[in-house]
């Protein structure tokens, strides 16, 4: 059955980022809902080569200071111990990479160890995945393996990523087929949550379909 936004039971008093839809609303980016956890250390440096910062170290509570507000109307499914948790966040093709980026950080800021979280991206890799293959695949992987930090992967590859607690999936392009088979891989992934950045009615077809 097809998933039906709705106002999710979030009591937080703090509003994330915004997400923007195809349609060209604003629409609040649903925050998380993740109980605390200690924070991993940051992943050392390559030494002699230029690396992003990672999600761990970019999002601070200093940098991000959360504002109160409304929650923002999202696709739940009550979870259960074989049932992740599904939020959907509205965003277009092209603003589906930066609502990702939001909801890891707000993941980050509520106490979630970044080895916890993979993110997986439907169209161009994200920038941090792109980098690190540069120094090929078996340094990439190696770090993944490590799962001390954000991983990032193209769906095209997901299938070799293990299961985390937590799966973030940006729509971010790509085609219609790759959408429908990444979204029911990251359901497999995810543990107790998974985060759905895109169009609502693509992703809520695939999910009605897969759930």
């Amino acid at each position: 059955m097809p998933l039906i936004p709705e106002e999710p039971q979030i009591h937080e008093s703090a509003q994330g980022p915004r997400a923007t839809p195809a349609s060209g609303r604003s629409v609040p980016t649903p925050r998380p809902v993740p109980g605390p956890r200690p924070a991993a250390p940051p992943r050392p440096g390559r030494p002699g080569a230029a690396r992003p910062m990672p999600p761990a170290q970019r999002a601070s509570r200093d940098q991000a200071a959360a504002k109160p507000g409304p929650s923002a109307p999202a696709a739940q499914r009550a979870a259960s111990p074989a049932t992740p948790q599904i939020q959907l966040i509205p965003a277009s093709a092209e603003g589906a990479l930066d609502a990702a980026e939001e909801a890891v950080d707000l993941l980050l800021e509520s106490g979630r160890a970044p080895g916890e979280v993979l993110v997986i991206t439907t169209g161009e890799p994200h920038p941090w995945a792109a980098h690190e293959l540069s120094f090929g695949e078996a340094a990439y992987w190696a770090q993944h393996d490590a799962g001390d930090d954000v991983f990032y992967v193209d769906a095209s590859a997901a299938q070799r990523a293990g299961s985390r607690p937590v799966v973030v999936v940006a729509a971010n392009g790509g085609t219609a087929a790759a959408v429908a088979a990444a979204l029911p891989l990251a359901l497999g992934r995810a543990g107790t949550l998974l985060i759905v950045c895109g169009d609502p009615q693509q992703i809520n077809s695939v999910l009605g379909t897969a759930a």
